[in-house]
């Protein structure tokens, strides 16, 4: 359902980097890149995720309530993810586990704030 999301930096290069290395354990790569965003996915058609720089030219900020949650296929890879955000710099919002009866989630923030969530049903 949805197409892409896109989430604010201001600083292209270094989300850039940080994003290479992260999706580098569920095998996205980078389908689009220029000097003011930078799109990733799994595979041509699936869902995107990308970074941009305002096109206002004003800062780009972190939206309160505003996450974007990954899926990925099992509790191994969320706490694979989860690492790799904390050893390239970001910061733990809740560690990998389970929540509720069906699902297991990690969350964390990036290098400017935004928030991420890893999640798959229980296995």
């Amino acid at each position: 359902m949805i197409g892409y999301m896109t989430i604010g930096t201001n600083d292209l290069e270094k989300a850039g980097k940080f994003y290479d290395e992260l999706f580098s354990i569920i095998g996205a790569k980078r389908l689009m890149a220029d000097d003011h965003i930078i799109l990733w996915a799994t595979n041509p058609g699936a869902g995107m995720f990308s970074v941009i720089t305002p096109n206002d030219e004003q800062s780009a900020t972190v939206g309160n309530g505003t996450m974007v949650a990954f899926a990925v296929d099992d509790l191994d890879t969320i706490k694979r993810m989860h690492a790799k955000v904390l050893a390239l710099g970001g910061t733990d919002e809740g560690e990998p586990g389970p929540r509720g009866d069906d699902y297991n989630f990690g969350y964390a923030r990036d290098l400017e704030g935004n928030k991420m969530a890893f999640y798959c049903m229980q296995k």
